[in-house]
């Protein structure tokens, strides 16, 4: 018995002793080491940005830059509120409801932006140029150059921003697509001349093709009235004087009216004007109201595609 005893005994020491080499070598085996965070670097409006990782908490400080990145399948944790609505556009507010408020494209609220801890900010030069280095501060920050009618240069920028090139370049590919079967489909339809006027409180302006209706237009190739076919954004402040430019063969117009109805009194005094009522367009009756916003305001992929939306149903009854 004392021989088995001292058998046991010793037996359960050299477990205990293996235990505990095994604990040693478990604690002196190296760490994994952590694969280095892809980076990458964007050229924009005020230099250049580096960019680790793909960001997942992006703010937005554009209408159209939200509404590429929805377009990207990037909801942002933040972005300026929408030029009318409360906070959002109508077409994009399910998109949006999580989203948090930043203030307008100016001012931005930056307190707001930096509670939000975001890893990227994608803003405008022509809006905030003089809050960069503060944005930058909080986080990788890119801007865009400007807003005009061109949508599609803005949002390349974006889509590489956010790491999201090839998805970018899908959401293109489709529109162009889009665009393209709808000029086979209307065919003569495009030499009509399509004239675009818009009224604000206050201002009545004419728009040309770097207008962004007037850029979706031009894609399609509508011919534009004479004195609409320019290359520059828009004739602001228009008198009744010049309400012979309105006319066309087909006119498209929208009001951008804040709540206060005094945009959609001008509207109603300038459509009931003798001048306009004389306007050809207006003897045919081919003259149609539109979305301020998604003819104008929004200015974004989603806009554009509402637009097209809009052409379809009117000139090719769809």
């Amino acid at each position: 018995m004392k021989k088995i005893s001292a058998a046991l005994l010793t037996l359960l020491l050299l477990l205990v002793l293996g235990a505990c080499g095994n604990k040693e070598e478990t604690k002196e085996q190296p760490k994994e080491k952590k694969e280095p965070v892809e980076s990458y670097t964007v050229e924009h409006a005020m230099g250049k940005t580096e960019i680790k990782g793909t960001p997942e908490r992006v703010v937005i400080l554009t209408n159209e830059g939200t509404e590429a990145l929805l377009a990207l399948g990037v909801k942002p944790v933040g972005a300026v509120q929408s030029w009318t609505g409360n906070p959002w556009y109508d077409h994009i507010k399910e998109e949006m409801k999580d989203a948090e408020v930043v203030g307008m494209e100016d001012p931005v609220n930056v307190e707001a932006i930096a509670k939000l801890k975001p890893d990227l900010i994608i803003g405008n030069k022509l809006r905030q140029e003089k809050l960069y280095e503060q944005l930058n501060a909080i986080a990788p920050t890119v801007f865009s150059e400007t807003l005009r009618g061109d949508w599609k240069e803005n949002f390349k920028l974006y889509a590489k921003a956010v790491n999201k090139e090839e998805e970018g370049k899908k959401v293109l590919a489709d529109y162009d697509k889009r665009i393209a079967d709808m000029k086979k489909e209307l065919g003569d339809k495009l030499q009509q001349e399509v004239s675009i006027v818009r009224f604000m409180a206050g201002d009545v302006r004419i728009y040309h093709k770097d207008s962004f209706s007037g850029v979706v237009l031009d894609e399609l190739g509508f011919a534009r009235p004479k004195e609409q076919d320019k290359p520059d954004f828009a004739e602001k402040n228009a008198t009744k004087e010049r309400i012979p430019a309105m006319d066309g063969d087909i006119l498209f117009y929208f009001t951008y009216d804040t709540g206060d109805g005094k945009a959609a009194e001008l509207e109603k005094e300038w459509i009931n004007d003798p001048l306009f009522k004389n306007l050809n367009v207006a003897k045919t009756g081919n003259i149609h109201k539109v979305s301020d916003t998604t003819w104008n305001t929004a200015g974004g992929v989603i806009a554009a595609n509402h637009m097209l939306d809009d052409i379809e149903k009117i000139m090719l009854k769809k």
